[in-house]
Formats: structure tokens, C-alpha cells, sequence
């Protein structure tokens, strides 16, 4: 079973998507804020990455930058979940290092496929 961490400071979005995740077969941790995010990646080495770019302590956009610069955690493919909608968004979230980018409210069978894809090319 592959594991997803799933950044996002809020609580509702993140108990969702977590119990939708784990119901298509993925193992879902959590973390509340880009740090907590950082150190289970560090720690933990998950497949895979679902990051929210507004949160607290250190932001996705850092998070991200700090993940992909580190030798540990840069394979880990990082898929940006954001309310940010912008096309400067989207195109700053690529630049701080992310794999993908998704909207929210989160279609579950476009993410799903873009996960398949983030894993088939890990």
C-alpha cells in the first residue's frame, strides 16, 4: 500500500480527502502546516506529496522549495492542492518545484489521475 501525505491546515478538507484516499486503497498521513509536512517527508519518506499552498508556519510554495531542494526528498513527486485558482499561481507553484497542480474544490477522479501518473513516473 503507497503512502500519501497530505498537507492542509484545514481540518474539514483534510479528514475528506483522507478517508476518500484511503477508501481508493492509499495509506493517508497528515500534517497541519508546511513544517509538519517537511519533517514527515524527511522522516517518513512517503510516495507521494498533496500540498495546500496557505498554511501556516511555512507555506506550501516553501514547503515545496525546501522538499526539492533536500537530496532525502526531492524524488518524492509533489502535487499542489490550492484554492489558488490564477494562472500566476499555477505557474509559481511549478517554479517553487511541484510535479502537479490541482484546484479545490478537489474532483476526486482528476486527482486520482494525476496521482497514477505522479506514481507511474516516480
Amino acid at each position: 500500500m503507497q503512502t500519501i501525505l497530505l498537507v492542509e491546515d484545514n481540518e474539514m478538507n483534510r479528514d475528506m480527502l483522507a478517508r476518500r484516499l484511503t477508501r481508493k486503497g492509499f495509506s493517508v498521513v497528515t500534517a497541519e502546516d508546511g513544517q509538519q509536512g517537511i519533517d514527515y517527508a524527511n522522516e517518513q519518506q512517503p510516495a507521494l506529496i498533496l500540498m495546500d499552498l496557505s498554511l501556516p508556519v511555512v507555506d506550501g510554495w516553501e514547503a515545496t522549495r525546501q522538499l526539492k531542494a533536500n537530496e532525502k526528498t526531492k524524488h518524492i513527486p509533489i502535487i499542489v492542492l490550492t484554492a489558488h485558482a490564477m494562472k500566476d499561481d499555477e505557474a509559481k507553484a511549478f517554479r517553487a518545484g511541484c510535479d502537479d497542480y490541482d484546484t479545490k474544490p478537489v474532483i476526486l477522479e482528476r486527482l486520482l489521475e494525476k496521482i497514477a501518473k505522479a506514481l507511474a513516473s516516480e
